[in-house]
């Protein structure tokens, strides 16, 4: 039957002192195309009260586990019960809350990294096409105009054939070990029973190595990775510098840190071709340097006429009012809930510009690699065929 509604989501994770789920909520509801009305928000059941109640949801919508969501709402009728979940945990309940809701028939938006290991990814892969539901995976990065103008530029040959590709995102928020006095961010994302075996690489090495092969359809060969825990007590590494072997004969250098006195969150891109190169910066979102060969650099401002046709589409604002976080967030929101109305209507629909569980599989291929080429004395690590 035709979707000419909102499309209704629930939450798991995001509740108070959260801040993820915050940005996917107003991600979210920046088109108008999605309401939350329903939510576990805390494996702490009053957590999950309080934030219910913050965000106005129906007092029985909000729910004490993600089993007892799930269970619930699939048993509502089909006009109330939530079309799609959220999910903004820790990464080790990724998988398990995923697979909870896909067996139920809901569709499945989720935070990267996917899971905590590429076997739970494999496996995770297998339910999605099992049970036929759309699963979009939050790679924000890739939902900015400009980043999408970089893969235009790449795709329609304006850069040749791509030589090399360098991905950079250091921050300097764990300089400390913020996580020994409780700091809740810092915590999870350095146990490894939660964020599983890599902390740096998993949690923004990830958007590095995404954000290349996005724009450059690249994909690994082989890698040589170096770990560094540089903060004492650390259980994970918070530095990370990995040279990689693309098929097709291109290079890479990826580098992210977390312990980068100074840096905010300078994720940062460049790729070099035989005709020309290309860099973008997501503190500086909105333009994107294009050089051709033998010719004067040529700054791109998202917005403008000469954007491609097919960026256009995901730009809100005219030219001269910035766009940047929660924009490129909500373009994979917009897409994924095109694919999910695609599917309530019985239509195939267009293919949409979303991150999918291959992706989620890919990355966590990545970080496995990773792990284990910094583990090894070779030192160059195959990558696994998926």
């Amino acid at each position: 039957m035709p979707a000419k509604r909102k499309l209704r989501y629930g939450m798991v994770g995001g509740g108070q002192n959260a801040f993820i789920g915050a940005v996917h909520r107003m991600a979210a509801n920046l088109d108008g195309q999605i309401e939350l009305v329903a939510g576990c928000f805390s494996s702490d059941p009053e957590n999950s009260r309080l934030t219910g109640e913050q965000l106005f949801i129906n007092p029985p919508r909000v729910y004490s586990s993600y089993t007892e969501m799930a269970e619930r709402e699939a048993a509502l009728p089909e006009t109330e019960r939530i079309d799609f979940v959220s999910i903004v945990t820790p990464n080790f309940l990724h998988a398990p809350v995923a697979s909870a809701f896909l067996k139920r028939g809901f569709h499945v938006v989720c935070d990267k990294p996917m899971t905590l290991t590429l076997k739970e990814a494999k496996a995770l892969r297998k339910t999605v096409k099992k049970t036929g539901r759309v699963f979009a995976l939050t790679h924000n990065y890739t939902g900015y105009p400009m980043v999408k103008e970089a893969r235009e530029l790449v795709r329609t040959g304006k850069l040749g054939k791509i030589l090399k590709v360098i991905a950079e995102y250091p921050q300097g928020w764990l300089l400390d070990r913020i996580e020994a006095d409780g700091q809740k961010q810092a915590a999870w994302r350095s146990d490894p029973k939660k964020a599983g075996a890599s902390c740096c690489v998993g949690d923004i090495g990830t958007h590095a190595e995404n954000l290349g092969r996005y724009i450059t359809g690249l994909e690994i060969e082989s890698l040589c990775a170096e770990f560094t825990t540089f903060v004492p007590g650390r259980k994970l590494e918070d530095d990370a510098n990995i040279l990689i072997r693309y098929k097709g004969g291109a290079r890479g250098v990826l580098h992210c840190s977390q312990i980068s006195c100074g840096e905010e969150n300078n994720l940062n891109i460049r790729v070099y071709g035989t005709k020309g190169s290309l860099a973008w910066s997501q503190e500086h979102p909105n333009e994107l340097k294009f050089v051709p060969k033998n010719e004067p650099a040529r700054i791109f401002r998202r917005g403008n006429g000469y954007i491609s046709d097919v960026v256009k589409q995901f730009t809100r604002l005219p030219f001269g009012h910035p766009e940047a976080f929660i924009e490129a967030f909500a373009n994979i929101y917009i897409e994924a809930v095109a694919a999910i109305r695609s599917r309530i209507e019985g239509k195939r629909g267009a293919v949409r510009d979303f991150p999918t569980v291959d992706d989620g599989v890919y990355g966590m291929a990545f970080i496995e690699t990773a792990v284990k080429s910094s583990a090894s004395n070779a030192k160059w690590t195959k990558f696994p065929a998926l």
